[in-house]
């Protein structure tokens, strides 16, 4: 799915200089305790289903509508698993620092598929057998299936996995 015009509007004022945007991530496990993942379109990389936060919406709708638009399937959000300050750099230069919150879900119906431009496959895998992942989605994945309270960067601590991302 192409960038939002509201996203759109706001590059047009700053270029590739930096947004703070609003963000989600879903952790997505089914029956099997296998996980959600799609292959990006943009970096090729396997990664957890997430997007932008629209204007008005809240962000366990958001984390619900991009897992169906992105892949078909329904989920229903368990519980917020963490949040934090997530830099990237994109490939042509535009420059974000999501903020972002990523929930455990559970998967309630629907069909695993690429349902839209912005992944090459969509999968179910086992924790133990997941395709090459960056630490970023490793760090979400085990917050969200072994953590008990939601996670965030300590005051004053600097986190390895939050420092800019290159996609």
């Amino acid at each position: 799915m192409p960038m939002s015009e509201y996203v759109a509007n706001l590059r047009r004022h700053v270029g590739t200089g930096l947004l703070m945007l609003p963000s989600v991530t879903a952790v997505v496990v089914d029956e099997r305790g296998e996980l959600l993942l799609g292959r990006r379109s943009d970096n090729g990389r396997w990664a957890l289903i997430a997007g932008a936060v629209d204007p008005g919406e809240q962000p366990a709708d958001a984390a619900v509508r991009e897992v169906y638009e992105e892949t078909g399937v329904h989920v229903a959000v368990e519980r917020l698993a963490g949040t934090a300050l997530h830099p990237v750099v994109y490939p042509n230069g535009d420059q974000c620092q999501y903020l972002n919150l990523w929930f455990r879900c559970r998967a309630t119906g629907g069909t695993a598929r690429v349902n839209d431009d912005e992944s090459l496959a969509v999968g179910w895998f086992p924790r133990a057998a997941l395709p090459p992942i960056d630490q970023w989605t490793r760090m979400l994945i085990d917050e969200a299936l072994d953590g008990e309270s939601a996670w965030f960067a300590q005051p004053g601590t600097a986190h390895p996995v939050l420092r800019p991302l290159q996609l």
